[in-house]
Order: structure tokens, then C-alpha cells, then sequence
């Protein structure tokens, strides 16, 4: 975890600002999908025993097209939990106005849960009635668990496909320079994909880097063997 300061300016602005889920999940999915498919594809032709030229042209397909897929799923996923975020706002705004009562005894409980009691727990429960805007979103966290700042489906969108393309790319780059071993390059460069990703994902976990980096190495690995094993079957 990043560490952040505490005087009254700085936790005025980061509660104020909260950064909300960001976009780590969104990169490093597209990410580990982008390096996983296309080496799979080269894998699969490689082991086939075919042209240096089909791996390049099944490789791009698949970074432009599985890119833009996932793209577009992620980016109608998100759109939808915005959508659902929305639909349950207007629900408990209405409830807020038809109500009260019953609302200010979630909100009551709510605040509970959260340690208040007494006079205290009264007090705190009348003055978020007097904001609606807070009182709905305190609902919305305590009745359905959501995050108080809404997710954005273009940028998750983006986010997951220049993850996949600028990963998706590397396993193809020794085919596309005509190198010689370009399937042994293609497979250490990925390889060395899937541990920096995991090495960097662990800046956000608890996860030491280097184990972080083995275990998403070790899950690109099995996909990328399952990949070369079925191509095989194929060699002429």
C-alpha cells in the first residue's frame, strides 16, 4: 500500500477524491489474457510444424480481435454494474420519500453494525437523514455492499485492451523480425510477460514479488504447454 500522509489538507482531499477500484484488475487481465492467448496460438501453430508467417497472421488476429472482445465485454460488464448502481440509487431515493421510517431504521442499523450506540448512534442516524445524497449512498454501501464512486466502462475498456495489445505483441515480435530461434525467444519473452506481471501485481497485495511472479508464470506456463501439446498433434 502506498503510504499517505495525515494532516487535515491531505485527508480532506483523499476522502473527498477516493480513487475507487481503479484499474489494476482491468490491466492485469488483459495483461495475462493478451501474453496467454497469443503464445497459446503460437504454441499451437509451432508445434504444428507451420510457416513462421502463419504464426505472425493467426498472432495479430488474435491480439487485434480477443483484444477488442474482451475490450468490449469488459467495457459492457462494467456498464452494466454502473447501470445496476443507478437502478438501485433511484430505489432507495424513493424509499428515502415514501419511507422515512423504515429507512432511518436501516440507517439505524447500519451505524450499529458500525459500533455506535446510544444517544450517539440517534444523533449520527438524524443528521445523515438531513443530507439525502448521504443517505442513500450509506445505504448503498451498508444494504448492498457497493463502492461509493461508480466505476467507468470506457476507461476499463481501454485499460484491458492496451494491457492485451502491448502484452499480446511480445510473443510475436521474434516471428515478426524473422530472428533465428524465434520460438525459443517467443517463449522465454513470455515467459519473462507472465513474471513481471505477477512481480508487479504484488505491489498491491501482501504477496511477496517473487512468488507473485512464479504462481502467474506457472498458471501462463500450463496454458501455454497445453497449447504446444495439442498443436503437436497435428506435426505432419
Amino acid at each position: 500500500m502506498t503510504e499517505h500522509g495525515h494532516t487535515q489538507p491531505e485527508v480532506e482531499a483523499r476522502i473527498n477524491a477516493p480513487p475507487g477500484r481503479g484499474f489494476l484488475r482491468d490491466m492485469i487481465y488483459g495483461g495475462i489474457d493478451g501474453s496467454i492467448t497469443t503464445f497459446a496460438i503460437v504454441a499451437g501453430v509451432a508445434g504444428a510444424g507451420l510457416s513462421p508467417f502463419v504464426i505472425v497472421a493467426l498472432g495479430l488476429a488474435n491480439v487485434l480481435a480477443d483484444g477488442f472482445s474482451m475490450a468490449a465485454g469488459n467495457y459492457a460488464a462494467t456498464k452494466s454494474e454502473l447501470d445496476d448502481m443507478r437502478r438501485l440509487r433511484r430505489i432507495e431515493e424513493r424509499h428515502l420519500r415514501d419511507h422515512p421510517e423504515g429507512e432511518r431504521r436501516e440507517i439505524v442499523e447500519i451505524l450499529r453494525q458500525k459500533g455506535l450506540s446510544g444517544k450517539v448512534l440517534e444523533a449520527a442516524a438524524d443528521a445523515i437523514l438531513e443530507n439525502p445524497d448521504a443517505s442513500v449512498q450509506l445505504m448503498l454501501e451498508g444494504e448492498y455492499g457497493l463502492a461509493g464512486v461508480d466505476p467507468h466502462p470506457m476507461r476499463a475498456a481501454l485499460a484491458t485492451f492496451g494491457a492485451f495489445l502491448v502484452a499480446g505483441m511480445i510473443p510475436l515480435m521474434p516471428f515478426v523480425l524473422g530472428l533465428g530461434d524465434a520460438f525459443v525467444l517467443s517463449a522465454v519473452a513470455t515467459a519473462g510477460v507472465f513474471f513481471l506481471i505477477g512481480a508487479l501485481k504484488s505491489r498491491w497485495t501482501i504477496t511477496p514479488w517473487w512468488r507473485s511472479g512464479l504462481e502467474t508464470l506457472a498458471i501462463g506456463g500450463v496454458a501455454a504447454a497445453l497449447a504446444f501439446a495439442v498443436g503437436s498433434l497435428f506435426h505432419p
